[in-house]
């Protein structure tokens, strides 16, 4: 039986590191886990999506989208973080940590 790594399997059947494919796919994956950090975030402040989505001012189902990566920008993490009353900062290697807020 082959064993194969994850990096195999997605270079296999994604793309190489550096293709389009590849780039789209990374990038979906990162929005993924920011996504995922809103909603550990807001179920750890014991918040419904429609409790958050009323305290930032959207509907529940767009509090939806934004946990599963969907349209997300920095101007809303920062105000979805903020309203759970979470410090994230952006790390740009070359200029260091800017906080959004």
């Amino acid at each position: 039986m082959q064993f194969y790594t994850q990096e195999q399997m997605v270079n296999k059947h994604v793309g190489p590191k550096g293709s389009q494919a590849r780039a789209d796919y990374d990038e979906q994956v990162e929005m993924m886990l920011v996504g995922e950090a809103i909603r550990k975030a807001r179920q750890a402040k014991s918040l419904s999506q429609e409790q958050l989505g009323k305290m930032v001012g959207v509907q529940k189902a767009q509090i939806s989208r934004l946990e599963n990566g969907k349209n997300l920008t920095l101007s809303t993490v920062g105000r979805l973080f903020k309203a759970l009353n979470q410090k994230v900062s952006l790390d740009i290697p070359s200029i260091g940590r800017v906080a959004l807020w």
